[in-house]
C-alpha cells in the first residue's frame, strides 16, 4: 500500500470534475464544442490550477494546455481533452485531465520522488474541427495548411478565426520535446458496459482500435417519383440501401472478433418525397485493432462496389476519407496501472482493449503510453446521460496516482 500522503484527494478529484461540469452545463452533462465560450472558461480554469501542482501552465497555438515541471529527473505526461460533443456527458475528457492535475499535486510535492508528472489539455480529441487536431499537432502530424482548412463541422467557422476569438492566432504550436518524457498515461470513462457487468474497478487499456471511415456515393438518375415505372428507375437510395443490407450479410465472414462497422450518416438528394433520388451518399467506418483485418474489409468493400457497378442500374464510388493506425499500449505501462490496481482497488482489473479513440494513440506513435478506464453506468457516453459513480471515480484516481508513482520508479 503507498503510504498515504501520496494517495490521491477524493474530495477534490470530485470538486474539480464539478466545477467543470458546471461550465456549459445542460442537463445533467455538457454542451462544450471546441472553442466555445465554455471550453474556452475551461481552459482557463486548467490553466489557474496547474500552479497548485508546481506546473507552469500555457496555451499553445492549437489551443492546447500544458503545464510544465522545472522539477529534474524523468518526466511523465498525462492527460486528456476538455471540450465534449454537442449536448454530452460531464466526464468524457475532464476525467483524465483531473486525474493528470490529481497526480501532479499529490506526486510533484515528494521530494523523495524523482521527476515529476506534467500535465496536457489536448485539444479537440472530439473532432469539431478535425479529430485529434491537439495531439496530432504536438507529435507533428498538422500543418500550417492543416489549420488553413479545418472547418467547424456545426457552424462552418473557419479554424483560424475560431483561433483569433480565443485570442491565440499566431501564437506557435508545441511539438513534443524528444527524450523529455518517459511516457504519456491517460484515464478515461470506459464507454461501455465491460468493467460496470463485470463488478470491476479498472481497465487496463491493453490496445486502441484503428479507425477508417468512408465516403460512399451512389449515382442515378433523378426523375418524377408518380411518373416513372420501377422497371425504368435508377434510384440512387435503393442502390445504398440495398448495400448497407449486403454489407452485414458479408462483413461476418471477413472480420476480426472485435471488428465493429457503422453507417453513421445517410443523405439523399434532393430529399423530397415526390422525387427519386438521383445521388445518395453514406458515411461508413470500421474499427478495429488489426491493420490486417481493415485492409482485408476495405479490400471488400470494394469489391462489392465493383460488382454494383458491373450490375447496375446506378454506380457506386468509394473514397477513404479518415485513417487512424490502432496503437498498442505499452506493456511497463499496462503492469503499473494493473500493480497500482491490485495495491488500491484489491485487484478488480481486467486487461481490456479500447473501442474507441483516444489522444492516447497519437502520443503512442513517439512514446510509450497507456490508459486506465473506469466504470461507465450503463456504458452510456456521448450523451448527457454519462455518469459514473463517485465511488469509482475516487477509485480511478487512486489507482491513477499510484500507477504514475509506479512509472516514475517511485
Amino acid at each position: 500500500m503507498p503510504d498515504t500522503q501520496l494517495r490521491a484527494n477524493g474530495e477534490r478529484v470530485l470538486a474539480d470534475l464539478n466545477a467543470l461540469r458546471a461550465i456549459g452545463a445542460y442537463k445533467t452533462g455538457v454542451h462544450k464544442p471546441t472553442f466555445s465560450e465554455p471550453h474556452k472558461q475551461s481552459l482557463e480554469w486548467l490553466v489557474q490550477k496547474l500552479p497548485e501542482a508546481g506546473l507552469t501552465a500555457a496555451i499553445d497555438g492549437i489551443g492546447n494546455v500544458f503545464g510544465t515541471s522545472a522539477r529534474v529527473g524523468p518526466k511523465l505526461l498525462a492527460g486528456s481533452h476538455l471540450e465534449s460533443q454537442n449536448y454530452a456527458g460531464w466526464l468524457d475528457g475532464p476525467l483524465g485531465v483531473v486525474y493528470a492535475l490529481e497526480a501532479a499535486r499529490v506526486l510533484n510535492s515528494d521530494p523523495s520522488l524523482k521527476g515529476a508528472v506534467e500535465v496536457a489539455a489536448w485539444c479537440d480529441e472530439e473532432g469539431h474541427f478535425g479529430h485529434f487536431l491537439g495531439s496530432r499537432s504536438y507529435v507533428g502530424q498538422v500543418t500550417e495548411a492543416d489549420v488553413d482548412a479545418a472547418r467547424d463541422r456545426t457552424s462552418g467557422r473557419t479554424m483560424r478565426e475560431a483561433l483569433s476569438d480565443m485570442g491565440l492566432a499566431g501564437r506557435a504550436r508545441v511539438t513534443a520535446e524528444k527524450g523529455r518524457h518517459v511516457g504519456y498515461l491517460e484515464a478515461h470513462i470506459e464507454q461501455g458496459d465491460t468493467l460496470e457487468s463485470g463488478r470491476l474497478a479498472i481497465g487496463v487499456v491493453t490496445s486502441i482500435v484503428g479507425i477508417w471511415q468512408y465516403r460512399i456515393d451512389f449515382a442515378g438518375e433523378q426523375n418524377h417519383a408518380g411518373t416513372t415505372r420501377m422497371v425504368a428507375r435508377k434510384d440512387a437510395g435503393l442502390a445504398l440501401a440495398k448495400f448497407c443490407v449486403a454489407i452485414d450479410e458479408r462483413f461476418p465472414a471477413a472480420c476480426g472478433p472485435r471488428t465493429v462497422w457503422t453507417t453513421g450518416r445517410i443523405t439523399l438528394d434532393p430529399g423530397a418525397p415526390s422525387i427519386i433520388p438521383g445521388a445518395a451518399e453514406m458515411l461508413f467506418q470500421i474499427r478495429d485493432d488489426n491493420p490486417a483485418v481493415i485492409v482485408r474489409l476495405e479490400e471488400l468493400l470494394r469489391t462489392m462496389a465493383d460488382e454494383v457497378n458491373a450490375k447496375g442500374p446506378c454506380t457506386v464510388t468509394v473514397e477513404r476519407i479518415r485513417t487512424g493506425a490502432p496503437a498498442m499500449m505499452d506493456s511497463r505501462f499496462q503492469d503499473a496501472i494493473e500493480a497500482a490496481s491490485k495495491a488500491v482497488a484489491d485487484g478488480r482489473s481486467l486487461r481490456m482493449p479500447s473501442g474507441a479513440g483516444h489522444d492516447a494513440q497519437m502520443l503512442a506513435t513517439i512514446m510509450p503510453a497507456g490508459m486506465l478506464f473506469v466504470p461507465s453506468i450503463g456504458g452510456i457516453s456521448h450523451h448527457w446521460t454519462e455518469n459514473t459513480a463517485d465511488a469509482d471515480i475516487v477509485t480511478g484516481a487512486q489507482v491513477f496516482v499510484d500507477a504514475c508513482r509506479r512509472i516514475l520508479g517511485g
